[in-house]
């Protein structure tokens, strides 16, 4: 008997091969709501990823829904250019009023492009136009997206790798705690801006992340960011925070780096910024450094109407009080009393855990058992994806809107599949 294997299906037959999460979650999602997605077959799974944080109200809010539905109910612009329209005004003004003058940041607002890396590139772009240099500095474990300039600031060897072409104009150093404490911060960093003889040339800036989210969720320590900031003054550096999956209150705050207490030159923000998953990004600049003449760095999709629709809708509900950010910190108690239950379950060998708000990892030395984890999470019903050089840390994102009643469920799925994979 001759047994006729199924057809394969449009994905294998026509999509490329650099696909990734598809092969992590093999299903074919239909449709989403909230916390939990939903399979052409009925399954449900609690997503604990929302696109890599780019859905912190869950997805389809229904307000931010609502707002979007009227907007284009309504014929409003969808395609806007950089030309001045209501959407983009109402975003400009609640941005304002809601974001930026409560915390005294003075920043201009420039739409780059759609995505993240567009919002790094324009950074990069500006830093050396002001500082006349052509050195950024990035730091171990940092990622900020795929497109070259922000490849280069990159740390993982296998998306570097796919450039094929030298990254340069770029030096890395240590992140924080890179050294197990046994160096004193910047040790190396300031001694090598001292010394003529270093190699290292005067950098027009350098670009961090608070948290790095795809390095590992590796935390950087409030005092260690203040001492980069008080650095990049002594030596005339610009200090950019890539705030992209971390900001719009992924750690707490609105911005992952007010609780350092420290103001960056340039502030980039995306994924979550929209509210809806529409694609969006800003790059955030003090007034003095715009010195950017008209059309000097564009794209034509930097004007998502509907994205300064969902994102006006989601400022307006979510961040005018303090609700928003007293959730998430208790919300992140709650992730951290699950993970040290699981810790002390395997007696604290082998594993360990680390986070702020809502962004933890789970590192296993065994590296092949996280994503042996995220595999069992995944027959579960749980959607986890991995992180850090190795995929050896287990990533949590949730939506900022879950439930405690849903986390609950998913920290326990989580600590099955640990022990499932032991």
């Amino acid at each position: 008997m001759t047994i006729t294997p199924p057809a394969l299906s449009v994905f294998e037959t026509l999509e490329s091969e650099v696909r990734s999460y598809c092969r992590s979650w093999p299903a074919v999602f239909d449709r989403a709501q909230g916390s939990y997605l939903h399979d052409e077959d009925g399954h449900s799974y609690l997503d604990l990823f929302v696109g890599a944080a780019s859905l912190n109200y869950g997805h389809n809010n229904p307000v931010l829904k609502r707002a979007l539905i009227d907007y284009i109910e309504r014929d409003g612009i969808v395609q806007g250019m950089d030309m001045a329209t209501t959407a983009k005004r109402a975003f400009l003004e609640t941005f304002e009023n809601v974001i930026l003058r409560p915390r005294d940041l003075p920043y201009k607002v420039m739409f780059p492009g759609p995505t993240g890396t567009n919002a790094v590139e324009s950074a990069l772009k500006l830093a050396r136009k002001i500082k006349g240099r052509e050195t950024i500095v990035s730091f171990t474990n940092g990622f900020h997206g795929m497109s070259l300039g922000a490849l280069a600031v990159t740390g993982n060897s296998f998306k570097r790798g796919g450039a094929g072409v030298p990254l340069s104009h770029t030096a890395a150093m240590p992140f924080d705690n890179y050294f197990d404490g046994q160096v004193p911060d910047f040790l190396m960093f300031e001694r090598m801006l001292e010394d003529s003889g270093s190699g290292l040339d005067k950098p027009a800036a350098v670009i961090i992340e608070t948290v790095q989210g795809e390095g590992g969720v590796n935390v950087a320590r409030a005092e260690w960011l203040r001492e980069l900031e008080q650095l990049c003054r002594r030596h005339d550096m610009l200090l950019i925070v890539d705030d992209i999956q971390m900001g719009c209150g992924r750690t707490g705050a609105f911005f992952s780096f007010e609780e350092a207490g420290i103001t960056p030159d340039i502030v980039l923000l995306s994924k979550s910024i929209s509210g809806y998953g529409l694609p969006m990004s800003l790059c955030l600049f003090k007034p003095e450094l715009d010195v950017w003449q008209p059309g000097e760095h564009n794209g034509t999709f930097r004007g998502n109407n509907p994205a300064f629709v969902t994102a006006t809708a989601a400022l307006n509900t979510y961040w005018t009080d303090g609700q928003m950010e007293k959730q998430t910190v208790a919300r992140g108690e709650q992730i951290e009393r699950a993970m040290l239950a699981i810790v002390d379950e395997l007696d604290g060998v082998g594993v360990s855990f680390r986070g702020r708000g809502l962004v933890w990892g789970m590192e296993f030395e065994d590296k092949a058992r996280a994503t042996a984890v995220c595999r069992r999470a995944f027959e579960l019903g749980l959607l986890l994806e991995t992180s850090g050089p190795d995929s050896e840390v287990v990533k949590l994102l949730p939506a900022l809107t879950i439930t405690p009643e849903e986390l609950d469920e998913g920290l326990r799925i989580l600590a099955r599949s640990v022990r499932e994979t032991a």
